[in-house]
């Protein structure tokens, strides 16, 4: 069994018309979402042993701030079919690690990231901004990942829940 995480990008700018999609930075809500995410991978023992990113900027920086806040010490493999990625390319991406990570982490984009999520797990859900979804997959190698392929949803949690727990304690 290999567990997939799945990390939608955290809240962008639109402040800056002169910027292509590609090149949008994080607002600061996104980048403090990034890092309430990090802390819930750490505390949930969920910390990646491959994170793999859209070339985005707001993804990189996403996957950077939960890297750096989860205690994650990879590389971090930025890549450009991640980039506004439909279910068909996430699987050809996942589909081709050669190394056998138990955990891996991939950040991305909607509606593609959703779309993958809910052909996955055979049901629908929400993304936003800096969500995570966990979903067990039965296989036993990534190299098995196909299309078909379906898995279980462990968690989906949501930036928001997550800082109102945070804030409670």
């Amino acid at each position: 069994m290999k567990s997939l995480l799945l990390l939608r990008h955290g809240k962008s700018s639109w402040s800056d018309d002169s910027l292509a999609d590609h090149d949008r930075p994080l607002k600061k809500r996104g980048r403090r979402a990034a890092q309430h995410m990090g802390r819930l991978l750490a505390a949930l023992q969920l910390v990646p042993d491959l994170v793999l990113t859209s070339t985005a900027i707001r993804a990189r920086d996403t996957a950077v701030l939960m890297a750096d806040t989860a205690g994650y010490r990879g590389t971090i493999s930025a890549i450009a079919e991640l980039y506004h990625a439909d279910p068909a390319a996430f699987v050809e991406v996942v589909s081709q690690i050669s190394t056998e990570p138990e955990v891996i982490l991939v950040v991305g984009h909607n509606p593609g990231m959703e779309e993958w999520l809910r052909q996955l797990v055979e049901s629908q859900h929400e993304m936003p901004t800096a969500a995570v979804a966990q979903i067990e997959l039965p296989v036993e190698s990534w190299g098995e990942v196909t299309q078909e392929t379906r898995g279980t949803l462990r968690g989906l949690w949501v930036p928001k829940e997550v800082a109102d727990e945070e804030s409670s304690r």
